[in-house]
């Protein structure tokens, strides 16, 4: 692999101007295309074959008039005022009426009329029902239908919007997640010391991600896709995007910190070896979201998808767009003095310090850390998976005012109101209004329910419609015993010759969950496995994988109990602005385990192949702990808090389902970059010895040598001056393909080295550890 990409990263860099022409015209073609021709994005999350879907497609072919969207007008009197007063029921009526007449609208309750008012008279609510399904109604339907009330704010009332067909549109790119890009802007000048060299990262990634983002707008026209989607490449795909051009170019600046390396090569070699680790992390990333499917539900295979295509895009980025950019910009990214003249302490200093720490006592440092990260997962012992309602919208957004006035003036149940839908298709017509009347005592009987309302049929009369009130919330675990009780009745009904299903948002929510709780295990497993086969293939070892696999679980429990502590628990709500505590968003615990995984995987690929590609050149297996730790910790540690930034950013966003994916990413990456990758696998490494790098002789013969460290790149290239100009610009074409050549050679020079206790083998490597020894004492 690293003999291909140094071949590829040497003609990018000659071919420069043409990889960026022809990288800037998939954008305006791709951005016309997302710009022009997108299509319509789901708020719904919709699975095939729960119970609550099928009673909505049933509704949607007998009853359409109970299956298009619902926008729920809450109304509530001043202090000491009622809607029966004549003023405001005047006004409320001509608002309900101008209602009526909103495009797409087929029947406007009348709250005086049904009912629909509190004990006190002072809160009420009239349903407004469209003819769409609820995320088809349009924009200026519902802002047609906001205005229609103004004469009723006018009077004194509170008028707030609820319903199905009231869901907010998810927004991106406000303050919070441009602050996140700031951050990031900032840990990249630190930690490569140039203005300049930070922006490319963030320029590359950038146009990366807008490709990947306008691609996925572009496709939804002819996939039914929710905006989660689209946000999730956004958040992914600008992470990784700068981590993987961080990746090169450190590795780049890295070498011509040695003031005889020629750029041109510094660029193949950093493809070749930086690239490779890049390649094979971002491999990992995609066929982990990608693995996403396995769950068998679509909203979530195609959230999966999408974003696994702008982490591809992140990876073609990195291995031609900047080896580009970086001939583009040629001896500018060149350190000015060599490290080593530099005053203070050598680059690197930091990591070999906290290796020597962590590697002292490594049992110690093992076992400190896994009882913390054990401790941090404690939380997740209570997680409870669901989807959020209203109550999770932001405090001064219209949604959760009318829950809060829905709950004072009803009960916490009202917002969890549930749907009995009977088919009685199958039954005699003479027994259908009994059959269902007695399903309606027995639903009402239950102690948890507060009402069951009259039944509603169709016009044949073969399909009723009964709604239920729970006593309890929609979060609550009664509520979701409730559910289970309720389709107890099933058989009753089934016995009769109908069906009967329990549906409404309350009961999709709780099979949805129920649904990927039962895939989880399966996602895990195939997870894990996944890490040890690509790690075993990586790294030629069995033990590596093992640690590397066990790190990762340690990470997401980790993850997952502070994400419950905080959104399920209800704990620094206040400081993170969540407006309610409530079940953690049914999808994020297997959406977590499978971004995190890849991004996992990019640490440990970067930081374990430098550990190996030291003991490859030394045989030295504590040196290489500790070497590859110095050599590789800064940048790794830069990376991850690039992507902390970025996936903080989002926690700010208003979107509940956002906001909790932003703060389970962040917080695992934080994890795992510093306490699983740079405490705890070194010490497991230094523990391991030689060990680590060992692989039965069996399993060796047929796991592929990938070189992910470049030991099989051909000799560096003379150093050609030229005035300042970068060094590769004058290099005459048939250099190019002398050195593409040479590296059939080195690899068969190469192939005879494999046994490092062998001491002839070793001492033919010494020039080349010199160099890099000389290279680790400039860093």
């Amino acid at each position: 692999m690293a003999s291909r990409l140094y071949t590829w990263g040497r003609w990018a860099a000659r071919r420069r101007g043409r990889v960026v022409a022809v990288w800037l015209l998939l954008f305006a073609v791709v951005g016309g295309l997302g710009i022009t021709l997108h299509g319509r994005q789901s708020t719904e999350f919709s699975v095939p074959g729960i119970e609550s879907q099928r009673a909505q497609d049933l509704l949607e072919s007998k009853f359409p008039a109970a299956a298009g969207g619902v926008a729920r007008v809450v109304l509530a009197a001043p202090k000491g005022g009622t809607l029966a007063d004549p003023e405001t029921e005047a006004a409320v009526a001509a608002g309900l009426e101008k209602a009526a007449s909103v495009p797409g609208v087929v029947h406007v309750s009348d709250p005086a009329a049904t009912g629909t008012v509190s004990r006190d008279g002072r809160i009420g609510y009239a349903d407004v029902h469209f003819r769409q399904a609820a995320d088809e109604v349009p924009q200026s339907a519902k802002d047609a239908l906001s205005e229609a009330m103004d004469g009723a704010r006018d009077t004194g009332l509170q008028v707030e919007f609820g319903g199905s067909a009231m869901q907010p549109v998810t927004e991106v790119g406000g303050p919070a997640e441009i602050v996140g890009v700031v951050i990031a802007f900032a840990v990249l000048a630190l930690a490569l010391g140039s203005l300049v060299a930070a922006g490319l990262p963030l320029l590359t990634a950038v146009l990366g991600v807008a490709i990947g983002v306008l691609g996925v707008q572009f496709v939804s026209r002819f996939v039914e896709m929710t905006s989660t989607a689209t946000v999730l490449a956004l958040m992914i795909g600008l992470a990784v995007g700068i981590d993987y051009a961080l990746f090169i170019l450190s590795r780049h600046r890295e070498q011509l910190a040695d003031p005889e390396a020629e750029v041109e090569d510094s660029i193949a070699r950093a493809v070749a070896t930086a690239g490779s680790a890049v390649v094979f992390a971002g491999a990992t990333v995609i066929i982990a979201l990608a693995a996403l499917a396995v769950t068998g539900i679509p909203f979530l295979t195609i959230m999966g998808l999408a974003a696994a295509a702008t982490v591809l895009l992140a990876v073609l980025v990195a291995v031609t767009l900047v080896p580009a950019v970086l001939g583009l910009l040629g001896e500018r990214l060149r350190p000015r003095a060599p490290r080593a003249e530099r005053p203070g302490r050598p680059a690197g200093a930091g990591g070999l310090a906290w290796a020597g720490i962590v590697t002292r006592r490594p049992l110690i440092v093992l076992l400190v850390g896994v009882v913390g990260l054990l401790a941090l997962a404690l939380p997740a012992r209570d997680l409870r998976l669901g989807l959020p309602g209203n109550a999770s919208q932001p405090a001064a957004s219209t949604q959760h005012k009318g829950y809060d006035l829905l709950s004072e003036g009803f009960g916490p149940g009202f917002n969890a109101t549930l749907v009995a839908v009977v088919d009685t298709g199958g039954m005699p017509a003479a027994d259908r209004a009994s059959k269902v009347a007695g399903l309606r005592t027995a639903l009402a009987a239950d102690p948890g329910v507060a009402v069951a309302a009259e039944p509603v049929t169709n016009e044949d009369a073969t399909l009723a419609v009964i709604t239920v009130v729970p006593a309890t919330g929609p979060d609550a675990q009664a509520t979701t015993d409730l559910v289970h009780r309720l389709r107890e009745n099933a058989p009753d009904i089934r016995g009769a010759g109908g069906t009967l299903y329990i549906a409404g948002a309350t009961a999709a929510a709780i099979d949805i969950a129920g649904k990927l709780s039962d895939a989880l295990p399966l996602f895990v497993a195939i997870i894990v496995i996944l890490a040890l086969i690509l790690l075993t293939v990586a790294f030629r070892s069995l033990l590596v994988p093992v640690k590397a696999a066990l790190g990762f679980l340690l990470s997401v429990a980790a993850s997952l109990g502070a994400t419950v502590w905080v959104f399920q628990d209800g704990h620094l709500n206040g400081v993170l602005d969540i407006p309610s505590a409530g079940p953690v968003t049914s999808f994020l615990p297997v959406l977590l385990i499978g971004v995190l995984f890849g991004l996992a995987m990019d640490y440990e690929v970067f930081l374990v192949s430098r550990m190996r590609e030291h003991y490859e050149h030394t045989g030295d297996a504590a040196g290489a702990v500790t070497q590859g730790l110095a050599r590789s910790g800064r940048v790794v540690g830069a990376a991850a808090l690039i992507m902390v930034a970025v996936f903080g950013g989002f926690v700010f966003n208003h979107d509940p389902i956002i906001k909790s994916i932003g703060f389970a990413l962040a917080f695992g990456v934080l994890v795992d970059a510093f306490v699983v990758r740079m405490t705890l696998v070194p010490a497991a490494m230094a523990l391991l010895g030689h060990r680590a790098w060992g692989l039965p002789r069996a399993l060796d013969r047929i796991t592929p040598d990938v070189d992910i460290e470049g030991a099989k790149l051909p000799p560096r290239t003379a150093p050609a001056r030229d005035g300042g100009h970068s060094r590769g610009d004058a290099a005459p074409e048939a250099e190019a393909e002398a050195g593409a050549e040479a590296a059939p050679e080195s690899e068969e020079d190469l192939s005879g080295k494999d046994d490092l206790s062998d001491k002839e083998g070793l001492s033919g490597k010494q020039g080349h550890e010199g160099m890099e020894d000389r290279e680790v004492s400039l860093r």
